[in-house]
């Protein structure tokens, strides 16, 4: 969590909290255990919780009772840095971590469904985690005219996040489309899987503020540790 390229710590915590009162993990008007408690099992101070328990109540996610304690307040529409990111661990929830592989600029394949007006894309190859474990790995295609160059350096634990902070490219609407697929020949050995092994894929597009085409992933997803959840309300 101490990576420079991680959001900062109460913000994982915050964001991990709601990724499990979206997946049930935490119920509508469940009372937390005592900050200091809680603080000691996430392995975090007291102070780092509290933020992340300011970050939730501003959300409205969180009720603090003076002299009672903090409840969770459930609801759908909350801002979160991983509103998109649809993966969960099989208990549910689970905070996103990634491990950037590669980035290249280069042309982009034609097997890929149709997206921006630059011949060449942006190729950065991840391997995201829940918790720590190895869940997903993520191929994805941003058109070659937002940046004439990505760093490795540069990117943040979110994408979506870095292209609105750094392309000012707000993505606004995905659509995900579920098959099965091998495992590419690059996915690596900590990903726990062997290449060529059936794998449920899910390929998304992503479209800008303007309703453009500006992304395309590929994502394969460890059925053994996590599954794709989305939920309707």
């Amino acid at each position: 969590m101490t990576d420079r390229h991680s959001l900062p710590l109460y913000v994982q915590i915050s964001e991990m909290l709601i990724r499990d009162i979206h997946a049930g993990r935490l119920v509508d008007g469940e009372r937390l255990p005592p900050e200091r408690e809680m603080a000691e099992g996430l392995g975090i101070s007291v102070g780092t919780l509290r933020k992340a328990l300011g970050d939730l109540t501003a959300k409205g996610m969180l009720e603090r009772v003076q002299g009672s304690g903090n409840y969770v307040r459930a609801k759908s529409d909350a801002k979160s840095v991983y509103a998109f990111f649809r993966v969960e661990l099989l208990e549910g929830g689970g905070l996103p971590t990634a491990e950037i592989l590669s980035v290249d600029r280069m042309d982009k394949p034609g097997s890929l469904p149709a997206f921006g007006t630059s011949a060449q894309g942006h190729r950065i190859r991840r391997l995201r985690r829940l918790n720590g474990q190895p869940a997903v790995l993520e191929e994805i295609w941003l058109d070659g005219s937002y940046a004439d160059r990505i760093a490795a350096r540069d990117l943040r634990e979110s994408l979506y996040l870095y292209y609105r902070e750094a392309l000012n490219l707000w993505v606004a609407r995905a659509e995900d489309r579920l098959g099965l697929a091998p495992l590419p020949d690059w996915a690596p050995p900590a990903f726990g899987l062997r290449p060529g092994t059936p794998t449920l894929q899910a390929t998304r597009i992503s479209w800008g503020q303007d309703g453009a085409r500006a992304e395309v992933s590929l994502n394969w997803i460890d059925t053994t540790i996590a599954r794709y959840v989305t939920r309707i309300a």
